[in-house]
């Protein structure tokens, strides 16, 4: 059996229309009485091959996003590294020599990072940090829960975490280098989604009191390099801009 081709807007018609062709495989080849014999023995198994196969194929558009401003800034939310007791952050400007692994090290000596260290998942963001470290103000990689933005996947909401969120003179960036072959996944485009309305709200919120603009940087990781600049990235991969 195969739903491939399968494709509705109505859940209950799915269904029944699922149901249905399953009965009319078992026809095929079976006599009407082995077919219910089948399908009153087997119902679960069934009932789980066909859900396995939905749940291949199951994806779901946002139509908009609920915006509930609760107050105008929290504080930062504690972040928490494990790293081996004998071994000091590294400098966050050389890169390691295992950089297949760079996400087991910890990395230190920032000026302008809120927090004392911090962890890559790839060599790509450590060149960003030094960007970041050399024309922001000041800058984060954000815990989990600091800005609440979340995106549909499947039937659940998801929390989206982005990779960097940085300030500079004009602007409050929200960046996230991604591998040039995810650009155009589900997901990642869902997060992005989320990320560019929550930022035109933040946007919006900003200009009641003459805040800064906030701007959804979507990244190649294989552009970054350490003697670009924050502005140059913005300009180039910023995402639904609100400058």
């Amino acid at each position: 059996m195969d739903f491939d081709d399968v494709s509705y807007d109505d859940h209950a018609d799915l269904f029944y229309d699922l149901a249905g062709r399953t009965v009319e495989h078992f026809r095929t080849y079976l006599s009407e009485d082995d077919t219910r014999k089948v399908l009153r023995c087997y119902q679960k198994e069934i009932a789980k091959f066909i859900h396995a196969q939905m749940e291949k194929h199951y994806w779901e558009q946002a139509e908009g996003y609920e915006v509930k401003i609760t107050k105008g800034f929290t504080d930062l939310r504690p972040s928490a590294y494990s790293a081996l007791a004998d071994e000091p952050p590294l400098d966050f400007r050389r890169a390691p020599s295992d950089k297949t692994n760079i996400s087991k090290y910890l990395f230190g000596g920032f000026q302008r990072c809120l927090y004392p260290v911090q962890k890559f998942d790839s060599d790509s963001e450590r060149k960003l940090s030094i960007i970041l470290d050399r024309e922001a103000t000041k800058w984060i990689k954000p815990a989990r829960g600091q800005f609440q933005i979340y995106y549909k996947s499947r039937a659940d909401y998801l929390e989206y975490q982005p990779d960097f969120v940085a300030e500079d003179s004009s602007a409050i960036y929200m960046l996230e280098p991604k591998a040039r072959n995810m650009l155009d996944d589900k997901e990642v485009l869902a997060k992005r989604d989320a990320a560019v309305e929550w930022c035109k709200n933040a946007t919006d919120q900003a200009k009641t009191y003459g805040g800064k603009p906030w701007r959804y940087v979507l990244i190649p990781h294989d552009v970054v390099s350490e003697n670009m600049t924050l502005i140059g990235l913005a300009d180039q991969y910023a995402v639904g801009d609100t400058l």
